[in-house]
């Protein structure tokens, strides 16, 4: 492997030859190395999954659209990942075995977090995604390709988990009525964010779609937000799928395959926190967008269950799992998240009411 590195970074503009590497990150989809030349710059080089992404030119495409749209807009240097461009001024290099390889710069005196240590981290994090969207706000974003068509288009997962459930192909679906009930039950909203980014009624925006705490960078010593990173599933969507799924798994109570589902609710003071930080950082969202951020976090988390009931039912092909019902348990606890948003819908909604008037009447405060 060491070989087949130093082979790779000749390809790219380095700051100096590669003087060691390291295996870097938690990520299960693409392979990182952390790199360190000779003149002691650090370096981020990932292998990219082209079984995952079919089309690696197009997303890389993105990649190298909205980074630099970022950098633009950034006063701060780590405002925004940095590709290093190839020898040929390429933003990603192909190997002869047909493997992908892109590098960036290290964002220096950061560091990322696999789970928020205090309310404050998930805070920050509301504010790197909102900044996110506020700052591409004025991006084409019709010139974004899907990198994984119709992502989270919550109708087409309903299509896809009748049609697995039609075939019952593991013969799974009879232990498992209630769950399958609860996901029919509420089809008749699956299409209530698609339907109105097809009609217009909501902004068709750049999101990043896995909005994780662990896709944010903090500034070491502060604490602070610097930049959002993995943008390999950036296109063209809804806030309300940026904002849905960071409440989906930040303001729940417990773990995604959490087994005691007494243990499962959503936390009213971490959903205030992330909606607060949010529409600070972004306040150009629309009336119809704050209005629906509620049923953004409900979707995005019923989606969330339907895909792993689906996969459950399916055999476990898409979700690693490390248990027999590992796929049931994470559907099981996205359906009482559900249920949960579903009991306090109107707290839900007066917060973000609560919030959106706060700020209209101290624009600009911290």
């Amino acid at each position: 492997m060491e070989q087949k590195l130093k082979e790779i970074t000749k390809c790219f503009q380095l700051d100096g030859s590669l003087r060691s590497f390291e295996r870097y990150g938690c990520g299960h989809i693409n392979t990182t190395w952390l790199l360190y030349t000779e003149r002691g710059t650090r370096y981020i080089l990932q292998k990219i999954n082209r079984h995952v992404f079919r089309n690696v030119p197009a997303l890389m495409q993105n990649v190298e659209a909205v980074t630099c749209f970022l950098a633009q807009a950034s006063e701060d240097p780590r405002g925004s990942l940095r590709l290093v461009p190839t020898a040929l001024g390429f933003s990603y290099h192909q190997d002869e075995e047909g493997e992908y390889w892109r590098i960036y710069r290290f964002v220096e005196d950061s560091i990322c977090l696999q789970q928020a240590r205090t309310p404050a981290d998930f805070y920050e994090s509301a504010i790197a995604f909102g900044t996110f969207q506020q700052m591409l706000k004025d991006f084409p974003v019709n010139t974004l390709t899907p990198t994984i068509p119709r992502f989270h288009d919550t109708a087409d997962r309903y299509r896809i988990f009748r049609e697995t459930l039609a075939a019952d192909p593991m013969g799974r679906a009879a232990q498992i009525s209630s769950e399958i009930a609860f996901a029919l039950e509420r089809e008749g909203e699956a299409d209530a964010i698609v339907s109105r980014l097809v009609s217009g009624a909501l902004p068709l925006r750049v999101t990043h779609n896995d909005t994780k705490l662990n896709n944010v960078m903090l500034d070491a010593a502060s604490g602070r937000a610097l930049c959002v990173i993995d943008l390999d599933t950036v296109m063209a969507g809804s806030s309300l799928y940026d904002f849905g799924d960071s409440i989906r798994f930040g303001a729940a109570s417990a773990a995604e395959d959490e087994q005691d589902l007494d243990r499962v609710e959503v936390r009213l003071d971490l959903f205030e926190i992330f909606t607060r930080g949010y529409l600070k950082a972004c306040p150009d969202l629309t009336e119809l967008e704050r209005k629906l951020l509620p049923l953004g976090a409900k979707l995005m988390t019923l989606e969330c269950g339907v895909r792993f009931l689906t996969d459950y039912l399916d055999g476990d092909h898409y979700f690693a799992i490390h248990r027999p019902s590992h796929n049931l348990d994470r559907c099981r606890t996205q359906f009482r998240l559900v249920s949960d948003m579903e009991r306090k819908w109107e707290a839900l909604h007066a917060i973000v009411e609560a919030v959106s008037q706060e700020m209209k009447a101290n624009p600009g405060d911290e």
